[in-house]
């Protein structure tokens, strides 16, 4: 499989956890989304991604899925072993309402094209940092009481923290205070000490800069 990607991408970065979660061997090909005015936005890779994004999975028979929650969904049925959701349907919704807040809610508001058109909207930079601020800290206020209170956000390791980890790096990224988030911060601990968020982690991808 060939993931087009971008190191610090947040929904490139989950797809890197499912994958390496999954024990799933692929080719990275990075897509570098600030030079040149952005590699997305040439024609060339439009001919693969019309809307322009990362990430994109092409698969072993040449097809190719966009979009971050569709690659997902995508791996966890083609490939059931180790899944990322539990067996009880009310724990598979609570997952996936967790990764639906931070997909959703959360990450779309502060992705590279709203935070271009509001720079190219004469926004002041501390305007655009206050509203990165503030959809992040509204967004994981909802997302800390919903998560457990012991391991993981559901325990063991599965789709929700699939989606907060990269959405704690953006966070931490965007000098967001995380002081009142203990059970994230939490999640973020065990995490960063788990094979499958380390290799996938930003600063393990070839594509990030010296």
């Amino acid at each position: 499989m060939d993931l087009f990607t971008y190191y610090r991408s947040t929904s490139s970065y989950r797809v890197r956890i499912v994958l390496a979660f999954k024990g799933l061997a692929f080719n990275a090909i990075p897509v570098n989304l600030i030079r040149d005015g952005g590699e997305q936005l040439k024609p060339e890779y439009k001919a693969i991604d019309p809307q322009g994004r990362v990430p994109v999975l092409r698969v072993e028979t040449g097809e190719v899925i966009i979009q971050s929650s569709a690659i997902i969904e995508y791996l966890e049925e083609r490939y059931p072993q180790l899944p990322l959701l539990p067996v009880d349907l009310i724990e598979r919704a609570q997952q996936r309402a967790v990764a639906a807040l931070i997909g959703c809610d959360i990450h779309p508001l502060h992705n590279v094209s709203v935070l271009n058109l509001l720079r190219g909207l004469k926004c002041e930079e501390a305007d655009v940092a206050a509203w990165i601020g503030h959809w992040i800290t509204e967004g994981f206020s909802a997302v800390e009481a919903l998560i457990g209170e012991q391991g993981f956000c559901f325990g063991e390791p599965g789709l929700a923290d699939a989606y907060l980890l990269p959405q704690i790096y953006a966070a931490r990224r965007f000098n967001v205070d995380l002081t009142p988030y203990p059970k994230i911060c939490r999640v973020e601990h065990l995490a960063l000490q788990h094979p499958a968020f380390q290799c996938a982690h930003p600063d393990a991808q070839p594509d990030k800069p010296e």
